[in-house]
C-alpha cells in the first residue's frame, strides 16, 4: 500500500518535482542568484542586493560539482566576480584588480599596476547606501582601471578615512592562475589583503546585473531605483 501511495503522489506532483531538479540544475550549472549581506562592495553593490551570477563564464562545470569541463574566459580586470574565499571557502563578491604576472601595489588608497598609478577622481553622485554606512565619514571616487594600453575599465569606489584600513601594500606578483581581488568599498572589505590571491579554480561566475534589492533598513522592502541593474 506504501508503495502505491508513493507512486499516487509522484504522479500527482511529479510536475513540481520536475520543474524543481531542472531549476537547481539550471542554478548549479548556467545562472544563480547571491544575496549580499555585507558593504563591503559599497556603493556598486549594497546591503540587500540580490545579484545574477553568470556561472559558465568563466567555463562550465559538471551539475553539482567543481568539476570543470571547458575553459570559459579568463576573468578580466574591473569584472566582478563570485568566487570561494582560499582562507575559509565562504562564497565573496569582488573586484578582480590584478591578473597573473601583475605586479600590484597600494599607496595611500591608489592602485598601482605594473607601475602606473591608476587614476582617481572625486565622484559627487548620490549613491545608494545602508543607513548605517550613510552616518559615516565617507567618500566617493571614480577609479579607472587600465584594462589595456588603450582602454580603461571606471567604476565608483568609497573610502571611510575614519576606519582602520590596510591602505598600503604590496608591490605583489600575482602568480599564475591567481588573481587579486579587492572590494569598492576599499576601507571596509575581506579581500586579497587579508585572504590572498584567489585560485583561477575557486572562481563561481561573474556578476553582471543586481536583479533585485530588498532594504534590511526599511522593513525589506524593495528598493524600485536598483531593480535589474547593470553593475559596472
Amino acid at each position: 500500500m506504501q508503495s502505491v501511495r508513493s507512486a499516487q503522489l509522484f504522479r500527482e506532483y511529479r510536475g513540481i518535482v520536475l520543474f524543481l531538479g531542472l531549476m537547481l540544475l539550471f542554478r548549479s550549472a548556467f545562472a544563480d542568484w547571491m544575496t549580499v549581506p555585507t558593504g563591503s562592495m559599497n556603493p556598486t553593490i549594497v546591503e540587500g542586493d540580490r545579484i545574477l551570477v553568470n556561472k559558465h563564464a568563466y567555463g562550465w562545470r559538471i551539475p553539482f560539482t567543481m568539476i570543470r569541463v571547458t575553459t570559459g574566459a579568463d576573468p578580466q580586470r574591473g569584472e566582478i566576480a563570485v568566487f570561494y574565499s582560499p582562507k575559509n571557502g565562504e562564497r565573496l563578491v569582488k573586484r578582480v584588480i590584478g591578473v597573473p604576472g601583475d605586479l600590484v601595489e597600494m599607496r595611500d588608497e591608489v592602485l598601482y599596476i605594473n607601475g602606473h598609478a591608476q587614476q582617481l577622481s572625486s565622484n559627487d553622485y548620490l549613491y545608494t547606501l545602508s543607513d548605517r554606512t550613510a552616518e559615516m565619514v565617507h567618500q566617493f571616487f571614480t577609479e579607472q582601471l587600465q584594462v589595456s594600453q588603450n582602454q580603461t575599465h571606471d567604476h565608483a569606489m568609497m573610502i571611510l578615512p575614519q576606519v582602520t584600513a590596510m591602505r598600503n601594500f604590496g608591490p605583489i606578483k600575482v602568480t599564475t592562475d591567481h588573481y587579486l581581488m579587492l572590494g569598492d568599498n576599499r576601507d571596509n572589505s575581506a579581500d586579497s589583503r587579508y585572504i590572498g590571491l584567489v585560485p583561477r579554480d575557486e572562481f563561481v561566475g561573474r556578476a553582471n546585473t543586481v536583479v533585485a534589492s530588498l532594504n534590511p533598513d526599511n522593513w525589506y522592502l524593495p528598493r524600485g531605483d536598483r531593480f535589474w541593474k547593470a553593475l559596472d
